[in-house]
């Protein structure tokens, strides 16, 4: 959240590598320096740490420590920090969605239930589709966009008996951006 300063890794490393507080031997696993809290679990020799200024359940935290470790682990296979350096796009990625969650739920035609056939046995030829899309932008403090970025999946649920052949298109009056023309190059009047 930006709340912490960017060399706060560097305090945390010195401050565990060297600890000798409390005639204890190793940091414990929740501590605090210069008004930040430093809360972490060492797995496998790695340290997943998170620092925070505001006051946070360190229970809770702890578990989300390990529960990321543990699917960083299932993801990766083993973990250990030639694999976590290898593989650092999906750990981000994974991280991303594990702290900022995933808002988009599942359009209900693609999860619902269909029933195959009408009354009069005659069958249902239907097709589902659901098109989700989750836009993530960041503005700066004067207002103009530092990235922008769209993620989408098309989700389909097909009830057609056979293989017969599907067109998708989208709507032509689809116009993007501040210009009057359609997606497909025609000028509007």
């Amino acid at each position: 959240r930006g709340e912490v300063s960017k060399g706060s890794a560097e305090i945390f490393f010195r401050k565990v590598k060297f600890w000798k507080e409390d005639e204890e031997e190793e940091a414990p696993p929740v501590f605090n320096v210069d008004g930040v809290n430093y809360i972490h679990v060492k797995i496998a020799g790695l340290f997943f740490v998170t620092t925070t200024r505001v006051n946070v359940s360190p229970s809770l935290v702890l578990e989300l420590l390990q529960r990321i470790a543990r699917v960083t682990k299932d993801y990766l296979g083993i973990l250990n920090e030639d694999s976590l350096r290898k593989n650092f796009v999906l750990v981000y990625e994974l991280l991303d969605e594990v702290i900022q969650g995933t808002k988009k739920m599942p359009g209900a035609a693609v999860t619902k239930s269909v029933i195959v056939t009408e009354p009069g046995g005659r069958k249902r030829e239907e097709i589902f589709v659901d098109i989700i899309e989750k836009i993530s932008v960041t503005f700066s403090s004067s207002g103009y966009i530092l990235t922008s970025e769209i993620d989408g999946t098309i989700q389909m649920k097909s009830y057609l008996t056979g293989s017969p052949e599907i067109r998708l298109a989208l709507n032509e009056d689809l116009s993007i951006g501040r210009n009057s023309s359609s997606v497909y190059g025609e000028n509007k009047t």
